[in-house]
C-alpha cells in the first residue's frame, strides 16, 4: 500500500475518531451500563457504540482488510493475516468507567507485522495522534495539527519513565536504571507512546502484558515519530501472532534520552 493510500485512509478516519470520543463522553454523563466479560474485565455500552462507529468506517474504507477489535474478535480463531487492522475501542475501560481522562480509542493497520498506521483519540484531554508513514506522526491538540518527532520536553538531566503500574518490579525498575530514570509517572492505556512521541516523558518499560490491540495504535504513532520500540532483550516487537499476546516492551524516546 502506498504512502499516499495510507495518508488518505488515515485522514479519513479523524472525524470518526472526534465523533466517536464525544460520544464516549456522552454515553460516560448519561451513565454507563457495564457488564463483565468472560476474562473478567469490565465492559461498557461506551465500548461498543465506539467500536461500532470506528469499524463501521474502516469497513467503508478498506473493505476487503480484515478487522481484529478487543470487543469482537473470536480467541479460538488464530490469526494468520498479514494485513489486518487492530481496534482497541476504548483502552483503559476502567479509567473511562472511572470517569478519568486518560482513556484512549485506538486503531491501527498491520502490514507484514509492523503497524504503520494508527490513530490513538484521548477525547477528555481533547487531544488527537494520528500516524499514515515513518516521519509522518501528528497531534491535534485545541484546533491545530502539529508533527511531533520525539523531542525532549523534559530539562536535560531530568529522564522521565511511565509506567502502568504505581510499584514497578524490581525487573522494571532495574532496567529503567540503566537509562539513569530520576522519576516515575504513572500513567494508564496506550497514552503512554503517543506522550512520548511528543517528547513529553522519555521511556516505557513493561514485562508481558495485555494484547496486540492495546499496543498497536501508539506503537505506529511512536515508532513513526522515532521512538526505538523492542521488547526487553532488545528483540523487534512486532505484531500478527496466533494468541494476539504482546511480549515484554521497551520504549524510548531516542537512544540518548538526555538529547
Amino acid at each position: 500500500m502506498k504512502i499516499n493510500e495510507l495518508k488518505s485512509i488515515c485522514e479519513n478516519l479523524i472525524d470518526t475518531f472526534n465523533i466517536a470520543g464525544k460520544k464516549s463522553i456522552d454515553l460516560f454523563a448519561n451513565g454507563l451500563k457495564i457488564e463483565i466479560k468472560e476474562d473478567k474485565s469490565p465492559v461498557s455500552n461506551g465500548d461498543l457504540k465506539v467500536n461500532e462507529l470506528i469499524t463501521k468506517k474502516i469497513k467503508e474504507l478498506t473493505p476487503n482488510i480484515p478487522i481484529v477489535s478487543e470487543e469482537t474478535v473470536d480467541l479460538n480463531v488464530k490469526n494468520t493475516a498479514k494485513i489486518f487492522w487492530l481496534i482497541d475501542p476504548i483502552d483503559g475501560t476502567k479509567e473511562y468507567i472511572a470517569g478519568k481522562d486518560e482513556y484512549t480509542l485506538n486503531a491501527a493497520l498491520v502490514i507484514n507485522a509492523v503497524p504503520v498506521l494508527g490513530l490513538v483519540g484521548v477525547p477528555k484531554k481533547n487531544r488527537l495522534f494520528y500516524t499514515y508513514a515513518p516521519g509522518e506522526s501528528y497531534l491535534i491538540e485545541g484546533g491545530k495539527t502539529k508533527k511531533i518527532n520525539c523531542t525532549k520536553q523534559q530539562p536535560k538531566g531530568k529522564v522521565v519513565a511511565l509506567s502502568s503500574v504505581i510499584k514497578p518490579s524490581d525487573v522494571i525498575l532495574n532496567k529503567l536504571k540503566e537509562f539513569n530514570v530520576n522519576s516515575i509517572v504513572k500513567m494508564a492505556s496506550s497514552y503512554k507512546f503517543c506522550v512520548i512521541a511528543s517528547g513529553e516523558y522519555d521511556i516505557y518499560a513493561a514485562k508481558e502484558r495485555a494484547n496486540e490491540w492495546d499496543y498497536a495504535a501508539g506503537h505506529a504513532v511512536a515508532a513513526n515519530a522515532g521512538a526505538i520500540i523492542k521488547t526487553l532483550d532488545e528483540k523487534p516487537f512486532l505484531y500478527g501472532k496466533e494468541d494476539y499476546k504482546n511480549p515484554s516492551l521497551l520504549i524510548k524516546r531516542a537512544e540518548n534520552l538526555n538529547d
